[in-house]
């Protein structure tokens, strides 16, 4: 290599100088764009027509549920139970779809210290076997304390599907779960 001499090497610093606070000028920006998207990112809820009549969904058009152990529009499942059954968390203010009422709609903060929505005080959650919008496979399920029921539009657990269609889900059934068993506090 050929030596440049006093002044290559001022060059080559000041070009290092350079790329480098491009290169950090750029990831700030990049960083700062991520940071407003996410801020602007907010949970949507519809419905959606299942087996067991029209329920919550969120933008995936995933199934949402309640949980009867939750109280005073307060989350009682953290830890593992959230892995099974991911909160519903917001960014900003959620919206909601044709049919349902925005003035049910709040955020209740999480112990983690995220925004969970909720509706008609009930927060919701995702179900983490239901892999394809539209399932409906934690309906009555018993597991972490108390039972996980789909949301109608009124903000209510559906407890059986409507007339006509389906089994009847009585809130006495016992459906066999796949998570652990956790006793009633």
């Amino acid at each position: 290599m050929r030596h440049l001499g006093k002044g290559g090497a001022t060059l080559r610093i000041t070009l290092g100088v350079v790329l480098t606070v491009a290169l950090g000028a750029v990831g700030l920006l990049a960083a700062g764009a991520l940071a407003g998207n996410a801020k602007q990112s907010s949970a949507t809820i519809s419905l959606r027509s299942t087996k067991l009549g029209p329920v919550l969904v969120n933008a995936k058009g995933h199934t949402l549920y309640l949980f009867m152990k939750d109280r005073n529009g307060k989350s009682s499942c953290a830890g593992q139970c959230a892995q099974f059954w991911p909160p519903l968390v917001a960014h900003g203010k959620p919206t909601v779809g044709k049919g349902l009422k925005a003035s049910l709609v709040r955020l209740t903060k999480r112990s983690d210290g995220k925004m969970q929505v909720s509706y008609n005080r009930h927060p919701l959650y995702a179900f983490s076997l239901d892999k394809r919008a539209g399932q409906t496979n934690g309906q009555a399920y018993a597991a972490f304390g108390a039972k996980w029921f789909t949301v109608s539009a009124k903000g209510r657990a559906v407890l059986k599907p409507p007339a006509g269609g389906g089994t009847t889900t009585s809130p006495g059934t016992t459906t066999t779960s796949p998570y652990p068993t956790v006793p009633y506090p």
